[in-house]
């Protein structure tokens, strides 16, 4: 099975367009060890020609074209990409859907909820429902994604639910604490190869690890996490936002109830921090940010790390 990074930043990418933090300037003016970031997305196959692609971000179409293996292939038109699963219905994980327009067939999976999100937005119809089927994917239901003509992809998925928020722009002020977040508002999944067996995690927004999702990631053998911030308080601190990271549904890297110390003892096989925020430290080289996170056995996704099991 092969694994693509197209995308590891969190919203707005780093950097960020309006943005001129101490990161973004660097990252801006070609400092090397500011290396720039687009918005997070996965790509995974399990024969290196079908493709699922995981989230479809804004960026979508600089992704495509900086990744060869997801280049047109056998004639003027088409392309390797098969299918596409949301965890979200997130700005960063759903706009790109629009990229993918251009009258190429593929299967759309997300969960009941967020099938209804892009149902109620006209503009996703751009996507013709004769060449892109909109399929359900059930919470804690293990199913194999197949492409738009029925044909499997030699994978197998499990969504789940992960504590998290609904997208910002569904949030209803009025419904309390929560903002109105249901369940499927927030799935993570676990990716396997339907022959070996071989399966990860890919888990871009959580807001905390409870003891059952510590439990059910011991000993996995790869685990893609949230990494948008390094404190919870990181926006408010640098003067770039207002909330913290627990209020926009992610949970911190550092700290005892960070995930570094979460995942202290869980003995994941590989350990990787993606959807990372323009405002985390992290993404500087030679931070001590980053040299704690990777002293802890973490690796900082960048756009293009490719790996297989």
């Amino acid at each position: 099975m092969k694994i693509l990074v197209l995308g590891s930043a969190a919203g707005g990418g780093f950097p960020q367009w309006n943005c001129a933090c101490e990161g973004c300037r660097r990252a801006r003016s070609g400092d090397p060890a500011a290396k720039p970031r687009t918005q997070s997305s996965l790509a995974v196959s399990a024969d290196g020609g079908r493709w699922l692609l995981l989230n479809a971000s804004p960026d979508l179409g600089a992704q495509l074209l900086a990744s060869p293996p997801l280049h047109p292939r056998g004639g003027l038109r088409g392309n390797p990409i098969s299918a596409a699963l949301l965890t979200n219905a997130d700005i960063d994980h759903v706009a790109g859907l629009l990229t993918l327009r251009e009258s190429h067939p593929f299967a759309l999976y997300a969960t009941q909820r967020v099938q209804g999100v892009l149902a109620a937005n006209s503009v996703f119809n751009v996507l013709n429902p004769q060449l892109v089927p909109r399929r359900v994917m059930t919470l804690g239901q293990p199913f194999r994604p197949a492409d738009a003509a029925g044909t499997p992809l030699g994978l197998e998925v499990e969504a789940f639910a992960v504590p998290g928020k609904v997208a910002l722009y569904l949030e209803d002020a009025a419904a309390g604490p929560g903002f109105g977040s249901v369940a499927e508002d927030t799935v993570a999944l676990r990716i396997a190869d339907a022959s070996s067996g071989r399966a990860f995690f890919y888990i871009p927004g959580c807001a905390a690890l409870p003891g059952w999702l510590a439990d059910r990631l011991r000993g996995a053998e790869l685990v893609f996490f949230d990494g948008t911030t390094w404190t919870d308080d990181e926006m408010q601190r640098t003067g770039t936002g207002t909330k913290t990271a627990a209020r926009m549904g992610h949970m911190a890297m550092s700290g005892p109830g960070g995930s570094i110390a979460a995942f202290d003892g869980l003995g994941v096989g590989r350990r990787i921090f993606i959807h990372i925020n323009n405002t985390n430290p992290v993404l500087l080289e030679e931070s001590p940010e980053r040299r704690a996170a990777e002293a802890a056995g973490w690796t900082i996704a960048h756009d293009g790390l490719e790996l297989t099991l």
